[in-house]
């Protein structure tokens, strides 16, 4: 088992969703994206997904976009990452970076792989990967001993479904929504009915399913956990960040965040 497979079983053998949060690395700068993840992990996230800035996000909002923009101009690299992958995992939370397809390409997809997993990474998110052309990818995590984690959406066919969660391990991650990251008053009424349908193509499998997009405060994410077994949250702990004076604050701002949401995913234990 990786620390991922573990980290979500063991919240659904205690009857409630993992709570999943986000954040870019090196955003304002690598020492405090460490700082914050650390935050992340203290408030209650039993996941981390560090991001890797990318120039060409088509799948983040503007909040995201300008922080990742961010750590770009400080010169974030991918050895940064895994940096901070690494201080999540010391931290006692599961390591995941997302990445888009082509920096991994051009770092190269076995060394990658073999780099993640030196961090202490559990596995990696790819947004605009899917299963049939990620050849390279599957065997260098399976060599690696990775999680690969492909995304479904409202508008996947059942073909589709059963098609990504086949290739999936530790988790399906399941776009709420059409569209970019991104706080929203309510949650998307097709975020229940995605689940429900990818739960047919999981019967097998018992392949968790985690929902991101949109989830903004601890009663959505109640809302999301009584259905899905992780709620993952993004957009909200970067716009504490870029809203803070100082990091000290940041922190703070952060870790209560995080709190909030830990406490709304196990209001809503099953």
């Amino acid at each position: 088992m990786t620390t991922l497979q573990r980290t979500l079983a063991e919240a659904r053998a205690a009857g409630r969703a993992a709570l999943i949060g986000y954040y870019p690395a090196g955003f304002p700068d690598v020492e405090s994206s460490i700082r914050i993840v650390q935050e992340m992990v203290a408030g209650g996230c039993d996941v981390v997904e560090v991001g890797l800035p990318y120039s060409d996000p088509t799948m983040d909002g503007p909040v995201i976009q300008q922080a990742a923009d961010r750590a770009l101009a400080a010169g974030t690299t991918p050895k940064d990452v895994f940096a901070v992958v690494r201080a999540v995992a010391e931290a006692g939370a599961a390591a995941l970076v997302m990445s888009y397809w082509n920096p991994i390409e051009r770092y190269g997809v076995d060394a990658f792989a073999a780099d993640m997993a030196a961090a202490g990474g559990s596995g990696v998110i790819t947004p605009d990967l899917i299963p049939e052309e990620a050849g390279p990818w599957i065997s260098a995590s399976d060599a690696a001993g990775l999680d690969r984690i492909f995304l479904v959406a409202p508008s996947s066919t059942d073909r589709r479904l059963k098609l990504t969660c086949d290739a999936s391990r530790g988790f399906v991650y399941a776009a709420s929504l059409m569209g970019v990251t991104g706080t929203r008053d309510k949650v998307a009424a097709t975020a229940r009915k995605l689940v429900e349908r990818t739960r047919e193509a999981t019967r097998d499998s018992g392949l968790p399913i985690c929902v991101g997009l949109g989830i903004s405060n601890g009663d959505q994410a109640a809302e999301v956990a009584s259905y899905a077994d992780g709620v993952i949250v993004g957009t909200g702990f970067c716009r504490r960040v870029l809203d803070a004076p100082d990091l000290d604050t940041a922190g703070a701002r952060v870790r209560s965040f995080a709190a909030e949401l830990a406490e709304g995913v196990r209001a809503a234990a099953r």
